[in-house]
């Protein structure tokens, strides 16, 4: 309950920070028109949205706002942030699963394998392998892959979430979800599905391989502490195979960090998927949060960062509760 009732007052402090920081470059309208408009349309533009008002009434409007769910209007095209939200969210959200499906498939495995032969070849080669992908860029790890995937070898389409004829197509499936991959499989057509996967590939190995770079390491130290433990001991002297004694009983208990850390790595997530759909042209919350922040377009930055930092502290306590049921010994 301490850590729901936290919620409220973390957001209230992103919201603020966000706030106060857009307002000290100026006015919205003011940096993303300045130099297009006479001083007399901005004074009129700034008048009508509501900018030339006192700064603390303007804060209490944007709370009043949010609490209907009402993030703003994007001045550049004019669209709802909720629309947005919704519309390229499912995008960000789906490119997000598949990275952390990517991460578990190979962080997991590789994490229990070098610490089964720690110290010796296969964990060195794990352990470096973890570190550079942790270290590289993500935009550079993602341009790499296009250079051999892509341009080289031709296996796999270079940007977008699926071919154009495919994306039309998908326009008229109802329900919408905008997930593109269950739009797919709504759809019916089985040669779309495999489309938007082939698609999917490199944006969640660019974004997935730096979160698997954090599971390799966090399985292989604490199977590791986890394998020294008593109760490990005891099942080795009770004559249980090595293979049963690191499944059963150490790998359990080696996963609680890792849902623990599950928390912080949404957040990089979020963070990676504004290079990652940038590259791949992945037309998610990171690619449309980029072109509004270069048309300086600060009204959208403002509800799409708040619009995170709200998605972002839910996803930490929701972790928080998976974490006590996973660990029953943790306790908020």
């Amino acid at each position: 309950m301490v850590r729901l009732a936290l919620i409220v007052p973390t957001v209230l402090i992103l919201v603020t920070v966000v706030f106060f920081f857009m307002r000290v470059i100026g006015d919205p309208i003011t940096a993303s028109q300045g130099g297009r408009l006479s001083a007399t349309q901005l004074a009129e533009r700034r008048a009508a949205a509501g900018f030339d008002r006192p700064i603390l009434t303007q804060y209490g409007e944007y709370l009043a706002g949010l609490l209907h769910g009402d993030f703003g209007t994007a001045l550049t095209d004019h669209r709802a942030i909720r629309e947005v939200l919704i519309t390229n969210g499912a995008a960000t959200l789906e490119l997000s699963v598949w990275a952390l499906l990517i991460a578990f498939l190979v962080g997991v495995p590789l994490g229990r394998l070098a610490a089964r032969y720690r110290d010796r070849l296969p964990d060195v080669s794990i352990r470096m392998f973890a570190v550079l992908v942790y270290a590289a860029p993500v935009f550079f790890v993602g341009l790499l892959l296009k250079l051999l995937f892509s341009a080289t070898l031709g296996w796999l389409p270079a940007s977008g979430r699926a071919s154009a004829g495919v994306e039309v197509a998908l326009t008229n499936v109802n329900p919408k979800t905008n997930i593109m991959v269950v739009d797919a499989i709504l759809y019916g057509d089985t040669g779309y599905v495999l489309d938007v996967l082939r698609h999917a590939i490199l944006p969640a190995l660019a974004l997935g391989l730096l979160t698997a770079g954090v599971f390799i390491r966090l399985i292989r130290i604490n199977l590791i502490e986890t394998m020294r433990t008593d109760y490990v001991t005891a099942a080795r002297a009770r004559g249980v195979p090595e293979r049963l004694v690191v499944r059963k009983h150490a790998f359990r208990n080696a996963l609680v960090p890792v849902v623990t850390v599950m928390g912080m790595q949404i957040a990089m997530l979020l963070g990676g998927a504004i290079l990652t759909e940038t590259t791949f042209e992945w037309q998610g919350l990171g690619y449309v949060l980029s072109r509004y922040l270069l048309a300086r377009d600060f009204v959208a930055v403002q509800g799409l960062v708040t619009a995170i930092a709200v998605v972002v502290a839910l996803a930490s306590f929701l972790i928080d509760v998976i974490n006590a049921l996973v660990d029953p010994r943790v306790r908020y």
